[in-house]
């Protein structure tokens, strides 16, 4: 059986996208990064896809005159380049009717949160905020709703008194690194 082809997006420096493409390449996961899609003309992350010797592209949605039409740009990118499982690596857009319908049940995004506690923007901020004892990461399935897919796998790590938002932030983007390539793992064995 040949490997499974994954499409990440992003929208910035790709830190969770560098974890995937490791894993890949040390065949910690079946499946290779056939593209790589950013949002931001500026993201790092290009960068990074392209040392690796990865496809890579940049969408900019206010160049199209519909988030339909840049989503169809996005999945007609996707499918050209073989992906059977897209990543959201830190890419800041809400995915619209458009993308979720060309890839059904096959979007997977990391949300720095034990949802469905503290979705959206600075998750660790609301969490220090509420005073909680654990934060952690969550890899669920994205639907049209802002981190309310459903559940593939969650991390957790101790929130000490001392901890900033920088602090935490940190030591919940190490469990990410590790755990968005095993969930990936575990989609792609149940897909297959």
């Amino acid at each position: 059986m040949s490997k499974k082809g994954l499409g990440i997006l992003i929208s910035g420096r790709g830190s969770n996208m560098e974890a995937i493409i490791q894993a890949a390449l040390s065949k910690q996961i079946d499946a290779t990064v056939n593209v790589v899609i950013s949002n931001k003309k500026n993201a790092l992350g290009i960068d990074s896809a392209k040392s690796y010797g990865i496809k890579t592209f940049i969408l900019e949605k206010k160049d199209y005159s519909s988030k339909k039409d840049y989503e169809e740009e996005i999945s007609r990118i996707l499918k050209d380049h073989s992906v059977d499982l897209v990543c959201l690596a830190g890419y800041m857009t809400l995915v619209g009717e458009t993308l979720l319908a060309s890839f059904n049940n096959k979007i997977i995004n990391i949300h720095p949160s034990l949802l469905p506690a503290f979705k959206g923007l600075n998750a660790q901020k609301q969490a220090l905020d509420y005073g909680v004892s654990y934060a952690g990461c969550s890899v669920h399935y994205v639907d049209q709703s802002m981190d309310g897919g459903a559940l593939i796998m969650q991390d957790i790590v101790e929130v000490l008194d001392t901890d900033t938002e920088e602090s935490l932030s940190k030591k919940i983007l190490k469990k990410e690194h590790l755990l968005y390539p095993k969930a990936i793992n575990l989609v792609l064995k149940k897909k297959s």
